[in-house]
């Protein structure tokens, strides 16, 4: 009788796993309903039916989305090793070359928002190689993909109709509405709802243009670091060295100090002097460890966390403004 409850147990596991892999299969067939469901839920959101038929009647099913979603790649590099990809000498070259170029209206820009010109083109090139890599997906195909996936619908959906209503507005056609595989957009890469949330028409031509139009592309970077807590009094941070360990550091809003009592800890300028005499919150991060970078953070610096949540990423984005601002 043992052996038979054992054999049982079995069975009934087994079925539970079979079932649990099926529930997580995800198919042309099962997808197809959900995008009825989608059309459905679009009704609410006060699109009409006429609408909703011609905008999704291209909705493909994309499992490479949801792939690359399932898949993102584990963090296996130092931040020397990023900062050599992202930031090398030929990006740096073509930053001040794009900063000269748009130098005039980065300027006018960078006093109406006050964000340093420098900041927005670093992001500007650390997002899209300065306008040459916006990605080739379909957004709505990348967007109702990912929500048919489950594990953030509500994320994917909720952009799934931000994005609906840029197009209801006329701010970009139905078949130039691409991005990246997430769903990203333009020369920002920003996502459907960052772009209603942010977004700008600084040209006045009735369309926030952050595909095209330089001067849509660096004002809506700007309005979005501007409205999200920029001082352009200020910079974003500065490399140090310790002299003795430090236990109590990260983002933590908690762990921010004036830079004295960074100094009285045992934090100096990356040249062993001493750190600046000036009234300055800074968080202390270090993102490879110890024997990794180690930086002294400013509001700033947060302010690009909330753009991207990866250090390296606002480390790369800090870096490069500085060799913008050196000119090489």
């Amino acid at each position: 009788m043992r052996g038979v409850g054992i054999k049982l147990a079995s069975l009934l596991w087994l079925a539970l796993v079979s079932a649990s892999i099926q529930a997580e299969e995800k198919t042309q067939a099962g997808f197809e309903s959900y995008v009825q469901k989608l059309k459905s839920e679009a009704l609410s959101h006060g699109f009409t039916q006429p609408w909703i038929n011609t905008t999704f009647a291209n909705i493909k099913f994309r499992p490479t989305v949801i792939k690359s979603d399932k898949n993102q790649p584990e963090k296996k590099i130092t931040l020397d090793d990023y900062l050599a990809t992202r930031v090398p000498d030929w990006k740096v070259k073509q930053a001040v070359e794009a900063y000269q170029t748009h130098k005039v209206l980065l300027e006018k820009i960078g006093k109406q928002y006050g964000v340093q010109p420098r900041f927005i083109v670093a992001l500007w090139g650390n997002e899209s190689n300065f306008g040459k890599i916006q990605g080739n997906f379909d957004v709505l195909s990348a967007l109702a993909s990912l929500a048919y996936e489950g594990r953030r619908e509500k994320l994917f959906k909720d952009n799934l109709f931000a994005a609906l209503k840029i197009l209801q507005e006329g701010h970009v056609s139905r078949d130039a509405l691409k991005g990246s595989w997430a769903g990203a957009m333009g020369q920002s890469q920003f996502m459907p709802m960052s772009f209603l949330n942010y977004a700008v028409d600084y040209d006045g031509d009735g369309k926030k243009d952050i595909w095209h139009t330089p001067a849509d592309v660096f004002a809506s970077i700007a309005n979005y670091l501007a409205k999200e807590g920029w001082d352009d009094a200020g910079t974003w941070g500065r490399q140090v060295k310790l002299t003795k360990p430090i236990r109590q550091f990260g983002l933590s809003k908690s762990k921010m100090h004036p830079l004295h009592a960074w100094q009285d800890m045992g934090v100096r300028r990356f040249d062993g002097r001493a750190l600046p005499t000036v009234e300055i919150n800074a968080s202390l991060i270090m993102p490879d460890g110890e024997e990794g970078r180690i930086y002294l953070v400013y509001n700033n610096f947060h302010t690009l966390m909330k753009w991207n949540r990866s250090s390296y990423f606002g480390v790369a984005v800090g870096y490069l403004s500085e060799r913008i601002k050196r000119g090489y």
